[in-house]
């Protein structure tokens, strides 16, 4: 049995480079809207009305699955809570 190391679990799991980072992206963006969220002390219904969403979208979010949410969505939850995003764009190693 051989071993590999990844430098992420989407790494090891997505069958290409792309649809990693894809992943990786997706739940950066969902980690920062579950912790402001949840910093502003916001229900899911009160964070369902701000982000223009509904409730179970929320509870989706709050209980990681990212499979369920695309890039474009998450960038438009991330700028109705008042927040940005940012990219940096780097030569792979």
């Amino acid at each position: 049995m051989s071993k590999h190391s990844f430098a992420s679990v989407w790494d090891a799991v997505e069958d290409t480079p792309g649809a990693a980072e894809n992943m990786k992206l997706r739940s950066a963006l969902m980690m920062a809207l579950e912790q402001h969220i949840r910093g502003q002390g916001w229900t899911q219904a009160e964070a369902a009305h701000r982000l223009n969403v509904t409730q179970p979208r929320i509870s989706d979010l709050l209980r990681g699955k990212v499979h369920l949410f695309g890039l474009d969505t998450l960038v438009n939850m991330v700028v109705a809570a008042g927040m940005r995003v940012e990219m940096q764009i780097a030569s792979a190693a």
